[in-house]
């Protein structure tokens, strides 16, 4: 079975050597988890080790602020936009009625219709094979209403795994021992990872866990992990073993 690899040191010993290639994995999260680092690795890491070229799609923060976020790593986001390697959809300003420049972008609001157009249309163009959204709490679904939540993800999902691209959707949660944000999200796709936050005796740290991964023996264990210079960086314990259905 063909995996894309996260790149991420330590975490595709997890999960069979990587994602089942193809399939949608939900990446949740509190505040100040991760999320979004991991997101730009796992794109990063696609494009320079593994030859897949990626799309990224921001729905709450403008590219120019996630180029800079990636730099810090040294990400230089602009080169493999350069390469043709990476596309960024911005529907984040057009939300938020500001102008914007980018090629790729909503530029008159926001539509599901259209994101799934020019998402389509990135794809064709870079003959993508990641994508990244970021994050999916803004594309207006009314969360209070989990069967609209489950349809609009489904149409999505649907259509990136007819395009055999491997996704990420993140989400945000409110409730540290939640999921997801509606509850319903983890059921529309094949892969569930939660990145926690926690106070341990008055220190800040972060751990992982694989609550899903369809076709695939993974770790059922939490594992902590770090945000270097590199990015993000855990070490895998012992750890039991299963396989989801």
């Amino acid at each position: 079975m063909t995996r894309a690899k996260t790149g991420i040191t330590g975490l595709d010993e997890l999960i069979g050597g990587g994602i089942v290639e193809g399939s949608t994995v939900l990446l949740s999260g509190q505040s100040g988890s991760g999320k979004t680092v991991f997101g730009l690795q796992f794109l990063y890491n696609g494009i320079t080790k593994y030859n897949e070229p990626g799309v990224l799609v921001t729905l709450e923060t403008r590219p120019n602020e996630l180029r800079s976020e990636a730099s810090q790593f040294g990400w230089d986001l602009r080169v493999l936009e350069q390469k043709n390697a990476l596309i960024i959809i911005d529907a984040a300003s057009g939300k938020a009625g500001l102008p914007t420049s980018e090629k790729y972008a909503l530029r008159r609001g926001f539509d599901m219709s259209t994101l799934a157009e020019e998402i389509y249309r990135a794809i064709d163009e870079t003959k993508a094979k990641r994508l990244v959204i970021d994050c999916i709490s803004g594309l207006g679904i009314r969360f209070s209403e989990p069967s609209e939540v489950r349809n609009e993800l489904f149409r999505i999902s649907a259509l990136l795994r007819e395009l055999q691209v491997t996704s990420l959707f993140i989400s945000e949660i409110i409730e540290p021992d939640s999921q997801s944000r509606a509850g319903v999200e983890q059921f529309v796709t094949q892969g569930l990872i939660t990145l926690n936050l926690s106070d341990a005796n008055g220190a800040l740290k972060r751990d992982l866990l694989v609550w899903k991964m369809k076709q695939t023996p993974h770790s059922l264990k939490k594992h902590s992990f770090k945000i270097g210079q590199s990015g993000i960086e855990m070490t895998a314990k012992k750890k039991s073993r299963t396989k989801n259905a």
